[in-house]
């Protein structure tokens, strides 16, 4: 297996080079599904894309079982050196990449036991939401495992090192308005002050308390009102709140506390506080059949000293709600440590290039190993 690895190294690092410098953000991915397409028909794969949106489902093999690979292909817009641009500061470039080399490895194996691999190059990861449009369009409805790969940062997992699973927390964003009337600094008895309104939001987020031994936060991480001119007291703002939770029903329970907040607050203050979902991923649901398939892999691969027990971590990946919509699929994500530097979003993220090729070799042998004993 590793000389097919060195064999396709060169082809993926330029691969690799070609994503990173030519990034495009959530459902905007269009350069870079017309790539994937061309460049996965050439391998040979039966290619379907869509076109109501972005993204590539990519086929070899016949028959069942059917094993995926999921790979997001969206980045981040973000300040980079004092400019905004597309930037893949969350790995995406490497996921894409990792999931194509298992696809070239596959193709030079003299033979592939029975089954159908699918490769599934997600658009719209950082949005929330691009998970649930591939669930809607069926590219899941036939799959039996499903295995997702996502960097790790240094402080995380060390270089050299693999989990089996990550289980990731869900996350929630809402939006909210806050709506009344300005009034005069004179006569703040004519009208209801919406910074006020926020302070008291904060507070009462603050008093939220659930179960301490499921991880939870609940914050403010926006809020803007008034104007230029300081002797108006402002009515109306705009706000945001980042939901955090480690299980799903947690998550439920956190956001009907703070829809009692707002409700409550529009009572007290007499206004109108409204609250929207902006995004929404949902929280691991990590099968243990697929994270035992992932774990030899990971032996095989890297022996098992170097084998990680599964990651517990705060952020979150839309990839968990293709288990949620589609419970039959047993499923996990390869977390992989390699080196990277300062953290995953900092416009100036650094990692291991090579490790990309310990994931390539995971997951290869991870597919083959569910082809062989997953038996639909």
């Amino acid at each position: 297996m590793k000389e097919l690895m060195e064999q396709i190294k060169t082809d993926l690092m330029d691969i690799f080079t070609h994503l990173h410098e030519n990034p495009e953000v959530s459902w905007k991915e269009f350069e870079t599904t017309k790539y994937l397409a061309s460049f996965l028909e050439k391998q040979g794969a039966k290619v379907r894309t869509f076109s109501e949106c972005t993204g590539v489902i990519a086929d070899i093999g016949e028959g069942f079982p059917v094993v995926a690979v999921r790979a997001d292909i969206d980045a981040l817009w973000q300040e980079v050196d004092g400019q905004f641009q597309a930037n893949h500061s969350c790995g995406h470039d490497a996921h894409m990449t990792i999931a194509i080399g298992v696809l070239m490895t596959l193709k030079r194996l003299s033979s592939l036991p029975k089954g159908t691999i699918r490769f599934i190059f997600q658009p719209a990861e950082e949005k929330g939401d691009g998970a649930l449009t591939m669930v809607d369009k069926g590219v899941v409805d036939d799959v039996d495992y499903l295995y997702g790969v996502h960097l790790r940062p240094e402080m995380e997992l060390s270089d050299g090192y693999a989990s089996p699973a990550i289980i990731h927390g869900g996350a929630r964003f809402l939006k909210g308005t806050i709506q009344s009337d300005d009034a005069h600094g004179a006569r703040p008895h004519l009208g209801k002050n919406a910074i006020e309104v926020g302070a008291s939001f904060v507070s009462m987020l603050n008093g939220i308390h659930l179960d301490p031994l499921v991880p939870y936060s609940v914050k403010m991480t926006s809020f803007h009102a008034g104007g230029e001119s300081a002797n108006i007291i402002p009515g109306s703002a705009t706000f945001s709140l980042d939901l955090r939770a480690q299980q799903n029903d947690t998550m439920e329970q956190l956001v009907t506390k703070v829809k009692d907040i707002a409700a409550s607050l529009e009572k007290l203050y007499n206004t109108s506080i409204q609250l929207e979902t902006a995004a929404n991923v949902a929280a691991a649901e990590v099968n243990r059949e697929a994270q035992a398939f992932m774990e030899r892999g990971i032996i095989e691969a890297l022996r098992n000293e170097k084998l990680h027990a599964p990651l517990v971590s705060t952020g979150g990946d839309d990839f968990h709600f293709y288990t949620i919509k589609r419970p039959h699929l047993k499923a996990t994500m390869l977390g992989l440590g390699c080196g990277l530097t300062p953290g995953l979003h900092h416009p100036k993220m650094t990692f291991n290039r090579e490790a990309m090729l310990d994931a390539v070799h995971i997951l290869t042998i991870t597919v083959l190993e569910t082809l062989k004993e997953g038996k639909k």
